[in-house]
């Protein structure tokens, strides 16, 4: 008998032991799989961002629409918000998610795909590389090809037809294969947070998901770096013999292989979702570790109640109104609409800035799109990570009530917007290009860039206006093609090219008598490199005082309402910050860049292209001036906050509580569960900024 007994509980053991081993292995799959997923969705957010001036280059498309191609991420995210949140729980979590890393992978490789199907880059509309030519038509000057250039049709482009043209709209694939990407990383967030919160061991989950965010910060890292190294390569690299492009990374019009970030994107991404379709709907706990419920049983009689419950008429209706009650609760809240509010205004200075913030020191100090990545991954990452965990510590070192939060953001958001005015003063003045902010001659400036006439040096070469070959003079102006310097010769080739006997140069360079030009724009001055290194520590300090907010932010908007809504509450603001901040802001962001465009691209249709070249000081004072503006109006909202606050606990104990202290140990997690918008594009791009205000 006692042999039997001590069999039994072997036997028992032996059961418990490999219960637990099978509990053990499937989260640790599930926490690998998920951990890769994050990189994978980080990577595509920083590609995409880093990518975008490549895109508006490739396809001749203006800022405006590739503002509209970054907000289609969220407008996919809508689409499917909704029913994921509601039926995502109910339903297999793993496989979703894996449903969901298929699609953002085949999103990515949709986004690429357009490079495959467009022909052969031409950054300029006399000039085509073909596999089969080792030659580049030469340039024009001023005693050659005078009726080619009135008509503005080269030989090379004879015959050749017009699908090599670059600008196409071949750009819808990308906006959808963006919007793909949008649906397929909706899932990943809340049911992976939810799926790992369930089945974590006891006390364990803030543990894995600071391991998870950790881990997923190698996503960025390698976006931001990816980013750098594809942006030197050519976009044709493989296909077309690189010895015969004679553009720099530097040059307006270089377009770098930005198609192979987002292959390398999709495979992770798909990579990712193999190991989701292999773990079950639920992990078997071992018992002891399992969390107090009720016995399986009773679960099962209430899943069945459940099911009857969903084909009750009555009860789907009472439902409803539960919900529209709780909306109609959160929206009567004057602190939390005050809230939402500001964080909305705050994420869209953030989100419409750090779309084009690659951009602006591309045009504005002259870096090539490599050193920009590099720049923003060595800033950005650290700074951002630094004040994070910065206003962590202040908030649970100083024991802060919710008045205190709420200061505490309005002081970090004050000396961000304070930081935030410096960029004014770094804005360069605009370069000295003949024809846009000089005469040809070069003796005077021009009251508009819009059809300059031409001077006495130029005027009899019939050259092409619309013509984009800039060449660089030895007194510091840039002149739209050697054939508008006035240039009667030329030698050597490609990169190394120098045009001779340029009659516009000579009239302004009396000292050397040297005039010749070289094949390219003229680098920034130095007063203006010195402004760009002063840009970066600028930077630095308004991430570092922005991050220092982002958990108080977050704390505010959960922290106003009843407990019972505060999953509500943070996801109506997710939903909020995406539809009226995430889509709109990249679009009239970009519409006001493009109005500061002196020379547009002019495709073989006739039709305006992408911007060439930019007024530094109109793009400089409209960039920051619409950030400014939006930086301003929550400030003045903060006070609106604390005012009310103070009238709404008087007379009570603000003195943080047990909840409170508590809730500065779930910051971290709160704005997980229920804020997508803080881990977008992310990309740690949106997250990175638009968190630090979210």
């Amino acid at each position: 008998m006692a042999q039997n007994q001590h069999l039994s509980k072997t036997t028992e053991a032996q059961s418990s032991e490999k219960k637990k081993t099978r509990w053990c292995d499937g989260f640790k799959m599930f926490l690998a799989a998920l951990s890769l997923s994050f990189i994978s969705k980080a990577l595509s957010a920083v590609l995409m961002k880093s990518s975008l001036t490549q895109i508006e280059r490739r396809f001749d498309i203006s800022s405006s629409t590739v503002g509209l191609i970054d907000g289609s991420f969220e407008i996919g995210n809508l689409f499917v918000i909704v029913f994921v949140s509601y039926f995502g729980a109910k339903l297999h979590r793993p496989k979703l998610i894996g449903i969901g890393c298929f699609i953002m992978g085949l999103g990515s490789i949709l986004t690429a795909l357009p490079h495959f199907f467009m022909g052969y880059y031409r950054y300029s509309k006399d000039t085509f590389i073909s596999p089969l030519e080792n030659s580049t038509s030469g340039l024009s000057t001023c005693s050659n090809n005078q009726n080619l250039l009135l008509n503005g049709t080269s030989p090379e482009m004879v015959g050749k037809g017009l699908e090599k043209e670059s600008g196409s709209y071949m750009w819808i694939y990308v906006l959808m294969g963006n919007m793909l990407r949008g649906i397929g990383e909706t899932p990943i967030m809340p049911l992976g947070i939810s799926y790992l919160d369930d089945f974590a061991k006891e006390g364990h989950s803030s543990f894995y998901l600071g391991n998870l965010y950790a881990v997923g910060m190698i996503g960025p890292i390698l976006g931001f770096s990816l980013g750098s190294l594809f942006s030197k390569m050519y976009v044709d690299i493989g296909f077309v013999d690189l010895s015969t492009i004679r553009i720099t990374p530097k040059d307006s019009r270089w377009v770098g292989a930005w198609w192979l970030g987002f292959l390398v994107a999709g495979l992770i991404s798909i990579i990712s979702s193999i190991p989701f379709f292999f773990l079950p709907k639920s992990l078997d706990k071992p018992q002891k570790e399992r969390k107090a419920s009720v016995p399986l049983p009773v679960q099962k009689e209430e899943r069945s109640q459940m099911v009857n419950l969903t084909k009750d008429r009555q009860n789907i209706t009472k439902t409803v109104n539960g919900f529209i009650q709780s909306l109609k609760s959160i929206l009567t809240n004057p602190l939390y609409v005050i809230t939402l509010f500001l964080t909305l205004i705050q994420a869209s200075s953030y989100i419409g800035s750090f779309t084009y913030v690659f951009k602006y020191v591309e045009q504005q100090y002259g870096q090539s799109a490599s050193e920009t990545n590099i720049l923003f991954g060595f800033i950005t990452i650290p700074t951002f990570a630094t004040g994070i965990f910065s206003g962590g510590y202040i908030v649970r070192k100083f024991k802060l009530t919710l008045v205190g939060i709420a200061k505490l953001s309005f002081y970090t958001s004050a000396l961000a917007f304070l930081f935030h005015l410096l960029n004014f003063a770094l804005i360069c003045e605009n370069k000295s290009v003949a024809g846009l902010t000089l005469t040809y001659d070069g003796n005077n400036p021009l009251s508009s860039h819009i059809n300059a006439p031409l001077s006495y040096c130029n005027s009899d070469c019939n050259c092409d206006k619309s013509q984009w070959e800039p060449v660089c003079a030895d007194n510091g102006i840039t002149y739209l093609s050697p054939c508008l310097a006035g240039c009667k010769s030329s030698s050597g080739s490609k990169k190394s090219m120098v045009f001779h006997n340029c009659s516009c140069v000579e009239v302004n360079d009396f000292q050397t008598r040297n005039n010749s030009v070289k094949l390219g724009e003229c680098p920034r001055n130095d007063q203006c490199r010195r402004k760009f290194y002063i840009y970066i520590v600028v930077q630095i300090l308004i991430i570092f005082s922005s991050s220092l907010g982002t958990i108080s932010n977050m704390m505010l908007i959960f922290k106003n309402v009843q407990p019972e809504m505060k999953s509500l509450a943070v996801g109506f603001h997710s939903l909020t910050i995406r539809t009226l901040g995430g889509i709109p802001a990249p679009i009239y962001f970009g519409a006001l860049i493009d109005r500061a465009c002196m020379k547009w691209s002019i495709n073989n249709s006739g039709k305006q292209g992408s911007c060439r070249i930019y007024n530094s000081t109109l793009y400089g004072n409209t960039f920051f001036g619409l950030s400014t503006c939006l930086k301003l109006p929550p400030l003045v909202l903060y006070v609106v906050l604390i005012s009310a606050m103070k009238k709404k606990y008087q007379g009570k104990d603000t003195k943080a509580s047990e909840n409170e202290i508590k809730a500065v140990n779930e910051a971290n997690l709160e704005p997980i569960r229920g804020d997508d918008r803080v881990d977008r594009e992310t990309h740690i791009g949106e997250k990175k900024i638009s968190s630090a205000n979210s």
